[in-house]
């Protein structure tokens, strides 16, 4: 049987359904959690180790985190959309797969936390996917560098969530471990493929955007 080959109609409404999965409905991993491996039973209130302050600082920093989960699969699936080689595609929607299982871990954590999802998630996915597109657009070359330099800053970010995270919250811990090694991975792959080392202007407009989109998940 021949593979099918769609047109860019075909692919503007499978990443509408996409991005109706991902803004609406509960994601679902390929992987088992890393916090699987942890000790702490967060659904038994005799055994969980967090005390309210503790609970209610980890479910931010893991609501933040699922914000930045949205904002991958978008920025992913853009980029994807426009690529002109069908081999980085590929390779785009396979780590877009890959942070799906973020999106998932960090879901399932905030509502195990007792802490709604960010209300902004549509935004971010939306305003994501316009930029990935527009990486996308400009060459594969800078669109791979756009995913490396976006990688690193989410690592860089995982750290100080790392840092900040109560000591006793195992769980989350092994989630954004996971997703730390995961992001190197897909930020050294993108450099190995040639991906362009990013201006400074741009670098800081990126990081200004994420910290916007950071200290409102933060809070609503």
């Amino acid at each position: 049987m021949s593979q099918r080959h769609f047109n860019l109609t075909d692919r503007l409404l499978i990443e509408l359904s996409s991005a109706m999965r991902v803004v609406a409905a509960k994601p679902h991993a390929h992987r088992a959690t890393p916090s699987a491996k942890s000790d702490d039973t967060p659904d038994n209130s005799l055994s969980d180790p967090l005390n309210d302050n503790e609970r209610k600082l980890s479910a931010q920093l893991m609501r933040v985190n699922h914000s930045g989960e949205i904002a991958a699969q978008a920025l992913y699936r853009g980029q994807a959309l426009v690529a002109q080689n069908p081999v980085l595609r590929a390779e785009l929607l396979d780590a877009a797969d890959e942070e799906h299982d973020h999106l998932a871990w960090c879901q399932q954590r905030t509502t195990e936390l007792g802490s709604p999802i960010s209300l902004l998630t549509p935004i971010w996915y939306i305003g994501s996917f316009a930029i990935g597109m527009a990486a996308g657009l400009t060459s594969d070359k800078v669109s791979l560098g756009f995913l490396a330099e976006t990688e690193r800053q989410v690592s860089k970010h995982i750290d100080g969530h790392l840092k900040k995270l109560p000591k006793q919250d195992n769980q989350s811990r092994a989630i954004l471990e996971q997703m730390r090694e995961d992001e190197i991975r897909h930020g050294n792959q993108a450099t190995e493929r040639g991906g362009a080392k990013l201006p400074k202007p741009i670098k800081e407009a990126m990081q200004a955007a994420s910290k916007v989109m950071t200290t409102l998940s933060h809070r609503v």
